[in-house]
């Protein structure tokens, strides 16, 4: 506000001293007196400056109204210097005075600063249109002024000659006035709003020169607000332009277009009523040359307009056709077929290109309506369409986009996409830019398809399982709904042997086995690497879990052929049955639960979930979660068994076993084993087993006890990347001979990934370690294996022991490995050891070592430190 009150200083300071400098000059002499042409000049001058001053201050900023600032400056200045040299110059006895052209001139300049405050339209027939809207309302505004005012000056003059040379400057100001109008008063002008104050000032001029003129012909003093107009409204100018300078904005009123272009032809109008209406009632002066010379004039430039307007739209009608021929070789040259049609579909022209994509000559379809060859669902999309563009007719460039099917020449249906937009040559035409799109909605068959199916087996993939399992349990009264998971066995073993290319060869045919055990009552989809699922819609519940069996068959039931070789596989089934209001995702968990649970207890069978499978692996969820902390927080021991020589019970070696005190409640192994293996936590778990172990042994070999290591391996601690690195170190911190250690393996670890287990045990015998092979006899390996594969040591499997004494056929197996064991040079060791029949049976056989409760419980390091002393005391009093 401050900054405000600064700024209008200069133009209110002014305009205070000069109002009253010119209501004293009027209460003195009156309107015409010297003193009030003084004090009107005065303060004309005194705005003048301040505008100057508001001038030369903005342009010393960054702001840019300074240049119009300074023209309507001078030409204030200017034309007030007219106004004071009139009286002077009133005495000459020239027609057209000094005065006269100082005021012509300011006129001018006060014009171009009007014009400079705003933005001019482009060069051309912008500037000609604003120039014949200025000179239409000039002409206009005098042929009315004429008729109701002027017209009777004139003939009042005693001298008519005189009223011309009168009415020069006023008619000047008034064209000055009309032109800056059309600028500033433009749509879209952006004028500042001193230029708006410089067109009232123009204005007011116009109005008092022609008020100042008509007094001068009838010989009377000029009217009293001539006088007091001029310099105020030069004040008023002064004062706005101070309030913008600092980019204060006053009240807009934008002007619409229409009425810009409305005002010039409605004053023509106007005018035209008001000269008919003289001429009619004979009150009109006819006989002054100047009204015939500005209404020819008027009628020449209406005309030069509407020549104009006409090329214009000659111009405008080419460059739309022209467009429309680019529009359409650009259609043609891109594969579209561009037709012209009318509202009612009948086709009266189409390009050549519709040959080459539908197969009809354009002859063939010229005069046809458009509905004979779309296909009859597609008929009402295009009714509606055609309808739209017959009823709303104003909207010129209206244009919609049409999908629909179009019948060829060879009689298929051809998908196609078209726009449809106003012709701009007929009224009721519509051209049409048509589209065969067959390659793209094939393609987009072809990802959908893609997107819901597996490439390899070509059946469902999981997002469609899921999706189609979830619109199924939708459905209401909907029961007997189950969905089976078949995991193939062993197939790991077989990407690893024959490669990935064999192995989804065998994916196709296991699932060509099973759509044909499915039919097509159930809905079989391809879960992810080798599992498929079944989705059966309703039915008995023992439905299907005889469809499960049969799956089980269709996989084992004879070999797969693959890269010239037999392959045998089993599966895994797990089946679950939907409950009431059940989610989708719990059901096919459910199945996945069940088939783990088989995949557990074996394989090749059939599981049905039960609510405890889904806690047990909640539970194996939570130990894994604290499996990394407990071996942080070294939350396990380890135990050992003693391995005992059957003959002397002489202890031989120990097996190393994990505990695990969970908060003080001890976790059995086969609890927790399983979640170490899948989370990888048994690497640095056995790593620590190892390590813990080599120490504690080769503690006791240093102190004489003559005594080995059996430590257990798991799949992932083998094809863990530094795994021998890591038992050749756990051997040198501790000092334990590599050959006092003995590395036990199971059968299934041998068979699959055969080559990269081989090599590294392999390695592991290269370094001087013993290796065994654990629960002999329930895994995959014959037993000719035992010839190829580098071990020292057999385990029996308890299984097999357990048996002995009971099951002819069970102790017919045993003596035949013993034997075998023998034969080979192996050493052989019974596990399970729990009955005196059994290691009496075990020493007759000729199996030289033994484990189990029997002979010794696992215990400490302190029980086997006991036990061994015990045992060798009893040897010593027995030699």
């Amino acid at each position: 506000m401050l900054n405000a009150w600064r700024d209008l200083r200069v133009p209110l300071t002014a305009a205070g001293f000069g109002a009253a400098g010119i209501a004293a000059a009027l209460i003195l002499g009156g309107a015409s007196s010297m003193a009030a042409v003084v004090a009107a000049v005065v303060t004309g001058l005194l705005a003048a400056v301040s505008l100057l001053a508001v001038s030369a201050r903005v342009g010393t900023g960054q702001r840019h109204e300074s240049p119009y600032m300074r023209w309507l400056a001078a030409g204030a200045v200017v034309w007030l210097l007219g106004v004071g040299l009139r009286p002077v110059a009133e005495g000459t006895a020239f027609v057209l005075t000094f005065a006269d052209l100082l005021l012509a001139v300011g006129a001018a300049m006060l014009t171009i600063g009007c014009a400079s405050s705003a933005t001019w339209p482009p060069p051309g027939r912008g500037v000609l249109r604003l120039a014949s809207d200025a000179y239409l309302s000039a002409a206009s505004l005098f042929v009315i002024g004429w008729v109701l005012w002027l017209g009777g000056v004139y003939r009042s003059a005693e001298e008519p000659g005189m009223v011309y040379a009168e009415f020069a400057l006023p008619l000047l100001c008034l064209l000055a006035t009309c032109a800056a109008a059309a600028v500033v008063l433009a749509p879209d002008s952006g004028a500042h709003g001193g230029g708006r104050a410089g067109l009232v000032v123009l204005a007011t001029i116009t109005v008092a020169e022609f008020a100042t003129a008509a007094a001068r012909i009838g010989g009377e003093a000029p009217p009293l607000l001539t006088g007091l107009l001029t310099p105020l409204a030069f004040l008023l100018m002064a004062g706005v332009a101070a309030w913008t300078a600092e980019g204060r904005a006053l009240p807009s009123w934008p002007v619409p277009h229409w009425v810009s272009a409305a005002v010039p032809l409605a004053l023509v109008a106007v005018a035209t009523v008001l000269l008919a209406a003289g001429m009619v009632t004979g009150g009109l002066a006819t006989d002054a040359a100047v009204l015939p010379i500005v209404v020819a004039s008027m009628v020449l430039v209406l005309l030069l307009r509407l020549f104009v307007l006409l090329i214009e739209g000659m111009a405008l009608r080419h460059r739309i056709e022209a467009g429309e021929r680019r529009l359409r070789g650009l259609a043609e040259s891109a594969g579209h077929v561009v037709l012209v049609c009318d509202t009612e579909g009948v086709i009266h022209e189409i390009g050549d290109g519709v040959e080459d994509t539908y197969g009809y000559r354009p002859d063939q379809l010229v005069t046809n309506a458009i509905f004979d060859y779309v296909h009859p669902e597609d008929v009402p999309t295009i009714q509606n369409a055609l309808a739209a563009f017959d009823e709303d007719v104003s909207d010129r460039q209206g244009a919609c986009r049409i999908a629909c099917r179009i019948r060829a020449a060879d009689g298929t249906w051809r998908p196609t996409e078209a726009v449809a937009t106003r012709h701009g040559g007929v009224e009721d035409h519509i051209m049409v830019s048509a589209r065969d799109v067959s390659d793209h909605v094939a393609l987009q068959n072809q990802v959908a398809h893609l997107t819901f199916h597996d490439g390899v087996t070509g059946l469902p993939n999981r997002a469609y399982f899921e999706e189609r399992t979830r619109e199924v349990l939708a459905r209401p009264y909907t029961s007997g709904t189950a969905v089976i998971f078949v995991d193939l066995d062993g197939f790991t073993a077989v990407n690893d042997s024959v490669g990935h290319a064999s192995g989804d060869y065998l994916l196709g045919q296991a699932a060509r086995r099973l759509r044909g055990t499915v039919g097509g009552d159930a809905t079989l989809a391809r879960w992810g690497g080798d599992e498929f699922a079944v989705l059966i819609e309703g039915g008995d519940g023992q439905n299907a879990v005889d469809l499960a069996e049969r799956l089980v068959g269709a996989v084992s039931g004879e070999p797969f052929r693959i890269a010239d070789r037999d392959v045998a596989l089993t599966a895994s089934v797990g089946v679950a049955f939907d409950e009431e209001d059940m989610p989708a995702g719990d059901l096919i968990r459910n199945a996945d639960v069940a088939m783990a649970k088989a995949k557990q207890q074996g394989g090749r069978r059939v599981e049905v979930f039960a609510a405890q499978m889904h806690a047990d692996v909640v539970r194996r969820l939570e130990i894994a979660a604290d499996l990394q902390r407990a071996l942080l927080d070294k939350q396990f021991t380890v135990e050992y068994q003693p391995v005992v020589d059957l003959a002397t019970s002489r202890v031989t070696a120990v097996e190393a076993l994990v505990r695990w005190w969970r908060g003080g409640a001890f976790v059995p192994p086969e609890q927790f084993l399983g979640a170490a293996e899948d989370t990888g936590v048994i690497v640095p778990l056995s790593e620590w087993i190892l390590r813990e172990a080599c120490r504690e042994v080769a503690g006791w070999r240093a102190s004489a006890w003559d005594v080995g290591l059996s430590v257990n391996l798991s799949t992932r601690q083998i094809n863990a990347p530094r795994f021998v690195e890591t038992v050749r170190s756990a051997l040198e911190d501790s000092g334990l001979p590599a050959s006092a250690l003995t590395l036990e393996v199971i059968e299934e670890m041998l068979v699959e990934d055969a080559e990269e287990t081989l090599a590294r045990l392999a390695e592991l015998r290269s370094l001087g370690v013993r290796l065994a092979i654990d629960d002999f006899g329930t895994g995959y390996a014959s037993l000719a294996f035992l010839r190829e594969v580098p071990v020292d040591m057999i385990k029996i499997d308890p299984s097999f022991v357990a048996g002995l004494g009971r099951d002819e056929t069970l102790t017919l197996l045993t003596r035949t490995i013993v034997r075998l064991g023998n034969d080979l040079g192996l050493i052989v060791v019974a596990e399970g050891i729990e009955r005196p029949e059994q290691l009496d049976l075990l020493r007759e056989m000729g199996c030289t070592r033994g484990q189990g409760f029997l002979v010794a419980r696992p215990t400490t390091a302190h029980g086997v430190e006991t036990l061994m002393r015990t045992t060798l005391a009893g040897l010593q009093n027995t030699a």
